[in-house]
């Protein structure tokens, strides 16, 4: 393998997405020091636009411009966080995925300027959130909470907190370390709490296929468990073919010995249908598991349940 003596990395413009360049280019110098990195920010239409995402194509508005500029040979590696990527259609074509690295903390947390946990929040505070998985397992299980819909990053969203728009906020962990602030977190709620988004924590590499170079350094960062983890749910969210306004969560956890598990749920918006799935793998393809959870949701319903939602 021939090194490059640069690679060119793209990437959302935000701090948080800067930061998780931050991350990959150190793992890079590590194992490669004689290889210089370049940031190549670009701002997306998911970060210029505060509105409904479905209006502005899902998902895939966080990560058009930026496997664009990949495409277009203006970028090497292309940097996403696995949540963002949408898993009801392929990648762009001519694009492939080098690896996925070692996945960081899944859970929410809840952000409340006096400290107040998700149990001891009055009737009628304002959670600031715009995302229906959340939305719904708060009606699920918090009714008298308010969810007040909030975009921008997660900087913008504790400046909008500070400025009184809204009582508490529910935002990533992961994403709330990456930008240095884990000191406004009240609350880390479990998975059994606040089930998270498929491919929460994880950022995946992404590169031109027929780039072999690239794709080979790249490669060595790759997390054999996260990996695991990953093509289980992205297989899962495939088979349910859920869109941007789907109400899905889950997460698969890889153990030592080699066994899997892949817990999954779908809910109604309003959180009043709540369908569950979980289940155990060996050393199977962890496709395999993926498929099979979700096929035992459609089994409950779950296509009519998301055929029902407007998107």
């Amino acid at each position: 393998m021939s090194a490059p003596e640069l690679i060119r990395i793209v990437s959302r413009d935000s701090p948080m997405a800067l930061a998780q360049v931050e991350r990959v280019r150190a793992e890079l110098a590590a194992l490669y020091p004689d290889t210089a990195t370049e940031v190549v920010p670009v701002r997306t239409t998911g970060d210029k636009w505060m509105g409904d995402l479905s209006k502005v194509e899902g998902k895939g508005a966080f990560t058009k411009e930026v496997d664009a500029a990949l495409l277009a040979g203006e970028a090497d590696l292309a940097v996403h966080c696995v949540k963002d990527i949408p898993a009801d259609r392929p990648l762009p074509a001519g694009t492939t995925f080098a690896a996925f690295l070692q996945r960081d903390d899944i859970r929410d947390a809840l952000v409340h300027p006096e400290g107040l946990t998700l149990d001891e929040l009055p009737d009628g505070t304002r959670i600031g959130t715009s995302s229906v998985r959340r939305v719904a397992q708060l009606a699920a299980s918090h009714p008298h909470l308010t969810c007040v819909p909030f975009r921008g990053n997660a900087n913008r969203r504790l400046a909008k907190l500070a400025d009184g728009e809204v009582d508490a906020l529910l935002l990533a962990v992961a994403g709330l370390h990456r930008i240095g602030r884990p000191d406004v977190i009240s609350e880390v709620l479990s998975p059994e709490t606040i089930c998270p988004p498929i491919g929460a924590g994880v950022l995946a590499l992404q590169c031109r296929e027929y780039d072999t170079n690239t794709i080979d350094m790249v490669s060595a960062l790759n997390h054999p468990g996260t990996y695991r983890e990953i093509t289980a749910e992205r297989m899962f969210l495939h088979v349910l073919q859920g869109h941007c306004n789907s109400p899905i969560a889950g997460y698969a956890k890889s153990q030592r010995n080699g066994d899997l598990s892949l817990r999954a749920c779908v809910f109604t918006p309003d959180g009043k249908t709540v369908l569950n799935a979980h289940e155990w793998a060996g050393p199977l393809d962890p496709a395999t598991l993926g498929t099979s959870v979700a096929v035992a949701l459609l089994r409950q319903g779950a296509r009519e349940l998301i055929d029902t939602i407007a998107h």
